[in-house]
């Protein structure tokens, strides 16, 4: 408790707030700390949740230097605030206590589905919820909690954290349909006749593929899909590239390394200031034996009918016309071959082109299901959000979504 107290009490309270701009849920920051400096936790929860109900899970896994402790003024001449600690911290003495999230009336019982229990989906349902619709979540999954529970590792982002989160919210009356897949258990069409809305938040976890020559070789791997069904192949003594430097290359590294194998190495096209990553999840990989080439690509796969070896380049970087950050050019004659049993693909992920065709709605050019600014689908009283229609990949993001698409929601349903 001592650390927290000394953490909140170097918060300067700023006026204008920056951290809370630079927090993808806009969260009021200052004032929950205010309420923890005053040992008033429950206030500090009541706060907090007027804003995010995933507050233990941010907490913990968002990219806070490059949102909201990235813009934290201590940070100018000192360390800046570990708003992420705190805020985590309150969650989970809300817990422990069993506080509250308020509720109102307001919907008097209209009746909402949730197509997927991920960030989105489960932060549309509650806030929904809290203002008195009656929410039913429809997850193809045994349990619910989308990325956080099938994409994110133990060790990054522990399960009963997420099972207490996911506990909470279902408290506030929502009605959780776990091992119910959309197209094969129910249809749209049957959700449209029987609720008032339906969200759509089923996420976008396919791999994104590179379109390189022996992509299609045995050995290959979406990294997304080795998180989430957690199937992977025996790395004991092998040789691993992961193509890619985000979120799930790094899990998808560090993973694979604590599963033996000898070399991991990530293979990223950029410079590690540019990697969408972490900084603090580069260096846990490197002390966890993680290999990085940065400034590198992949541009063939080798083998008979087996990934055998690999061919890569080497890139600089230059300024383009146009673009706001350098861009990786390949270097001419630079390329080489390393021996490698296994490549894992983690360059970014798109929604399931069949599942979302099962929809019937209209789509981007990308795949994704189109919305207006309503969050409307092409179908009247459909509405979707999250990775599913283009969001940011994050899991604050995908949650501001599906705050943003709740309040939509509401007015629609406070209109008919």
């Amino acid at each position: 408790m001592k650390d927290i107290m000394d953490e909140a009490n170097r918060c300067l309270n700023c006026k204008v707030k920056p951290c809370q701009k630079g927090c993808p849920l806009e969260n009021d920051i200052p004032s929950f700390i205010k309420q923890v400096k005053e040992n008033n936790l429950e206030e500090a929860f009541k706060i907090l949740t007027q804003t995010t109900v995933l507050g233990a899970i941010c907490g913990r896994i968002c990219p806070h230097s490059k949102q909201c402790r990235g813009n934290c003024v201590r940070g100018i001449k000192s360390e800046p605030i570990n708003i992420g600690k705190l805020e985590s911290y309150v969650f989970d003495n809300a817990i422990k206590q069993n506080f509250k999230i308020e509720t109102n009336d307001k919907l008097n019982g209209k009746k909402v589905a949730v197509v997927g229990g991920g960030p989105s989906g489960l932060t549309c349902a509650a806030f929904l919820s809290m203002n008195g619709a009656k929410v039913t979540i429809y997850e193809k999954q045994p349990k619910l909690g989308g990325i956080p529970m099938y994409g994110i590792p133990d060790f990054r982002l522990p399960r009963e954290v997420i099972d207490e989160t996911i506990k909470k919210i279902l408290n506030l009356g929502i009605e959780a349909k776990c091992n119910q897949a959309l197209g094969k258990d129910y249809e749209l069409d049957e959700l449209m006749e029987k609720y008032d809305v339906v969200y759509l938040s089923f996420g976008a976890n396919v791999s994104s593929k590179m379109n390189i020559p022996g992509e299609e070789l045995d050995g290959v791997y979406g990294g997304n899909e080795l998180l989430e069904t957690g199937k992977h192949p025996n790395y004991e003594g092998k040789s691993v590239a992961v193509i890619g430097g985000g979120n799930v290359a790094m899990d998808s590294a560090r993973t694979i390394k604590r599963l033996g194998a000898e070399h991991v190495y990530v293979i990223y096209r950029r410079a590690r200031e540019q990697m969408p990553a972490e900084d603090y999840e580069v260096e846990d990989a490197i002390k966890e034996g993680v290999q990085f080439l940065f400034q590198n690509n992949i541009v063939k796969a080798l083998g008979k009918n087996k990934v055998e070896k690999i061919e890569c380049i080497k890139t600089q970087l230059v300024k383009k016309e146009g673009e706001k950050r350098l861009v990786p050019v390949n270097i001419e004659n630079s390329n080489y071959t390393l021996d490698m049993d296994y490549v894992v693909m983690a360059v970014g992920s798109k929604a399931n082109k069949e599942l979302v065709a099962k929809t019937g709605l209209e789509t981007t050019d990308y795949g994704n299901i189109k919305v207006d600014e309503r969050y409307m689908t092409s179908k009247d009283g459909v509405f979707a959000g999250g990775d599913l229609i283009g969001t940011k990949a994050t899991v604050a993001w995908a949650a501001r979504s599906g705050r943003n698409a709740s309040e939509e929601i509401i007015k629609y349903l406070m209109e008919k």
